[in-house]
C-alpha cells in the first residue's frame, strides 16, 4: 500500500535556520530518504522550494483567481514528502517516527487511494 509522508513546517522556519543548520537539516534528510531507500519501503521523495516562489489557483464562479505567494494565510508549508510503500498504516507511522524532520515539523501520514467517496 501506498502511503505519503508530509513534511509540514512552520512557513517562516526556513528562513530562520542559519546557512549551517539547513545544510544539516538537509543532510539528515538525504541519509534518511537512502535508508529508506535500501529498505525497499521508498518509491519517491522531494523537497519543495519555499511558498515565497509558488503561486495559488482557484476558480470563484467563472473568474480564475492567481496568487503569488507567500500567502499571508498559511501557518504552515508542505516542505517535502515520502512517497512509501509499506503493507500497512502501523508501518507507515513507524517510519514516520523515524523521520528526523520531526524535530522541526510535523509528519503527515496519508494513505494514497480515491478522493470520493469520502469515508
Amino acid at each position: 500500500m501506498a502511503y505519503l509522508l508530509l513534511i509540514m513546517e512552520r512557513s517562516e522556519g526556513r528562513r530562520r535556520w542559519s546557512e549551517a543548520e539547513g545544510v544539516s537539516k538537509r543532510e539528515q534528510m538525504l541519509r534518511w530518504g537512502d535508508g529508506l531507500r535500501a529498505r525497499g519501503v521508498l518509491r519517491a521523495s522531494e523537497s519543495l522550494r519555499p511558498d515565497t516562489e509558488g503561486i495559488r489557483i482557484a476558480l470563484d464562479g467563472a473568474k480564475r483567481l492567481v496568487t503569488e505567494g507567500p500567502f499571508a494565510e498559511s501557518k504552515e508549508i508542505v516542505g517535502g514528502f515520502f512517497l512509501l510503500d509499506v503493507d500497512t498504516k502501523e508501518q507507515a507511522v513507524s517510519v514516520a517516527h523515524e523521520c528526523p524532520a520531526s524535530g522541526w515539523a510535523m509528519v503527515e501520514v496519508r494513505e494514497i487511494g480515491p478522493c470520493w467517496p469520502p469515508t
